[in-house]
C-alpha cells in the first residue's frame, strides 16, 4: 500500500509540476510592452511656464500603463520609472533589452524658440534630414550631459555637435518598418481621438531608441512653449486624452501583430466620448500592414526583383527584413537566405525569401526563416503586386 501510495503521490507531483511549468510559459509567451516617461529627477526636460515636461510624460505613461493593463491581460507592462527619479538614457533602452521587449514607447513633449509652434509629432530612428528634426534630436539627447563620465559610455557622442549624427545614416534598423507603422497609428488617433494637430511621422538620431533590440518611437505630444497646448497637456483631461490616443494605435498594432502570428484577435479600442469597444478577429491568413510613409518618401509602389508567375494567381513569399537600402543579391544582412527578392514600398525596401502558388509551402518554411528573423511573415502577391 505505501508503495501504491508513493507512486500516486509521485504521479500529483508531476501534475503539479507541469501545471506551474506551463503557468510560467503562458506568462512568459505575453507581449512585452515598455513604456518611458521621458527625462525626471535632476532632469525636468523643458520648461513650461506651470509645469515641467517630465510631469507631462509622466503623467501621460502612467495612464496609458494603466489603460493597457486594464483591457489586455495577454500583455506585460514595464515602465522605465513610475516616479520623478532620474534614469539614464542608456538605462532606459537597456529595460526594454533585458525584459526581451516587443514594443518600446519613450514618451516626450516638445519646445520651440517660436511659442506659435504646436501639434504632435511621432518619430523612428533614422538621420534627421531636416533642421528642425536635428533640433528635436539635439534637445532630447542632451540628458546625457547630467550622467557621469558620459563622453566614455556614449563612446565620445556629443549632443551638441552635429557631426555626431552623421552614424546614424549608416545604421540598419530591422525594425524601420513596424516603428514606422506604429508611429504612423499614433499620429492617426492623436489626429482622430484627442483632437490634435497631426505634424507627421518622422526620423531623428535619438540615443534612447538607437540600443532598443525591437520596434520603438519616441512621441512627442505637444509644445510646452505654446500655451494652449501647456494647458492642454497639463490638465488631467488632457493627459488621459493622450494616453487614450496611443492606447488606441497600440491596440491595432497589437492587432496586426497577432494576426502575424496567427493568434485570435481581440481589437479593443476607445471612442474619443471614452467608451470602449471590443471586438474578436478570428485567425488571420495574412498580416494587414499600413502603407506608411517615411518624410519625403515616394508615395507609390514599385515591385522590384519578383519573380513573374502565372497571370492571376495567389504568390506566397517571406518577408523577413524592411531597409532604406537597397542591397545586392549575396549581402551578408540575409543570414545566408537565398534566393532572395525585394519590393519598393513607402520608399523603404522589403526583402523577401522563397516564392510558392502554395501557402502551405511557404508556411512550412517560416519557422526556419523566423529563427533567423523573429519578425518574418507571410505576404501575398498577384501579378506581381502586393495584396493588401
Amino acid at each position: 500500500m505505501r508503495d501504491i501510495a508513493n507512486k500516486y503521490a509521485f504521479v500529483i507531483i508531476l501534475i503539479i509540476v507541469s501545471l506551474f511549468s506551463f503557468g510560467l510559459q503562458a506568462k512568459d509567451n505575453k507581449f512585452v510592452l515598455v513604456i518611458d516617461a521621458g527625462h525626471g529627477g535632476k532632469d525636468p526636460g523643458a520648461i513650461g511656464t506651470r509645469i515641467k515636461e517630465k510631469n507631462i510624460n509622466l503623467g501621460i505613461a502612467l495612464k496609458l500603463g494603466a489603460l493597457i493593463q486594464a483591457n489586455h491581460p495577454d500583455v506585460k507592462v514595464v515602465y522605465t520609472r513610475k516616479k520623478d527619479v532620474f534614469v539614464e538614457l542608456q538605462e532606459r533602452a537597456a529595460i526594454a533589452n533585458r525584459v526581451k521587449a516587443d514594443l518600446f514607447i519613450s514618451i516626450h513633449t516638445n519646445s520651440a524658440g517660436s511659442k506659435s509652434a504646436y501639434g504632435t509629432e511621432t518619430y523612428t530612428l533614422g538621420l534627421a534630414r531636416t533642421e528642425e528634426n536635428l533640433r528635436v534630436a539635439k534637445r532630447e539627447n542632451s540628458v546625457i550631459l547630467l550622467e557621469d563620465d558620459f563622453s566614455t559610455r556614449y563612446e565620445g557622442f556629443d549632443p551638441r555637435s552635429t557631426e555626431s549624427y552623421i552614424m546614424f545614416e549608416f545604421l540598419q534598423d530591422k525594425h524601420m518598418e513596424q516603428s514606422i507603422n506604429f508611429a504612423s497609428l499614433i499620429q492617426t488617433q492623436f489626429k482622430r481621438s484627442a483632437g490634435r494637430i497631426d505634424r507627421g511621422v518622422r526620423q531623428a538620431g535619438f540615443l534612447v531608441l538607437r540600443n532598443t533590440g525591437m520596434p520603438s518611437v519616441l512621441v512627442e505630444v505637444g509644445y510646452i512653449s505654446n500655451a494652449a497646448e501647456e494647458r492642454f497637456l497639463g490638465s488631467e483631461d488632457g493627459q488621459q486624452k493622450m494616453a487614450k490616443s496611443i492606447f488606441n494605435a497600440f491596440c491595432n498594432y497589437k492587432s496586426d501583430f497577432d494576426r502575424k502570428m496567427g493568434r485570435a484577435v481581440v481589437t479593443r479600442n476607445i471612442s474619443p466620448a471614452g467608451k470602449g469597444t471590443s471586438k474578436v478577429v478570428a485567425k488571420a491568413d495574412k498580416p494587414s500592414i499600413q502603407d506608411v510613409q517615411v518624410e519625403s518618401a515616394a508615395p507609390e509602389q514599385k515591385i522590384e526583383n519578383v519573380v513573374s508567375s502565372d497571370e492571376g494567381q495567389l504568390v506566397y513569399k517571406i518577408q523577413f527584413m524592411t531597409s532604406p537600402s537597397k542591397y545586392g543579391a549575396n549581402s551578408s544582412y540575409y543570414k545566408g537566405l537565398h534566393p532572395v527578392s525585394c519590393y519598393k514600398e513607402g520608399g523603404l525596401y522589403k526583402y523577401t525569401y522563397g516564392e510558392s502558388t502554395s501557402k502551405a509551402d511557404i508556411q512550412k518554411k517560416l519557422p526556419g526563416v523566423r529563427k533567423l528573423f523573429k519578425d518574418a511573415f507571410i505576404v501575398t502577391f498577384r501579378n506581381g503586386k502586393k495584396v493588401k
